[in-house]
């Protein structure tokens, strides 16, 4: 019977605002708009999560703070958001065009996430780059 109180105390710091939840420390990222259908040039923009904080959290962070930055997305039941438009574009499956996730990391190298804009957490200084492209049929 030793073991139910001693977690009681454990369970109640998850309880309390603020305990184990929040954090001052924030990471600050880049996103790059492209598009490289119409090879337009890209729009840059400056956001932050917290530490280890999603990116969706940084594009709402974004979104709210910087009226030239907009983005849709649906939530999948089972994969989880899905990133529909950016800027009022949106992909098409009839023109078989998307949004793809990349990130450039701070030395340089392009990668792709295996996991989307609800699981990926940015590290500090890299650039998330948001690219409009299409998908070919194999």
């Amino acid at each position: 019977m030793m073991t139910v109180p001693a977690l009681l105390p454990a369970a109640l710091l998850l309880l309390l605002p603020g305990t184990l939840s929040q954090t001052n420390d924030t990471v600050p990222f880049k996103v790059e708009v492209k598009n490289s259908i119409q090879s337009s040039r890209p729009l840059i923009f400056s956001t932050h999560t917290v530490c280890r904080g999603i990116l969706l959290g940084g594009m709402k962070r974004l979104m709210d703070s910087n009226e030239k930055f907009k983005f849709t997305y649906t939530e999948d039941p089972n994969y989880g958001p899905f990133l529909e438009s950016v800027n009022g574009l949106a992909g098409n499956a009839t023109e078989q065009t998307y949004w793809e996730l990349l990130v450039k990391t701070p030395k340089g190298k392009i990668i792709r996430p295996d996991i989307g804009i609800g699981c990926y957490i940015p590290s500090a200084n890299e650039t998330i780059i948001l690219n409009f492209t299409k998908w070919e049929n194999q």
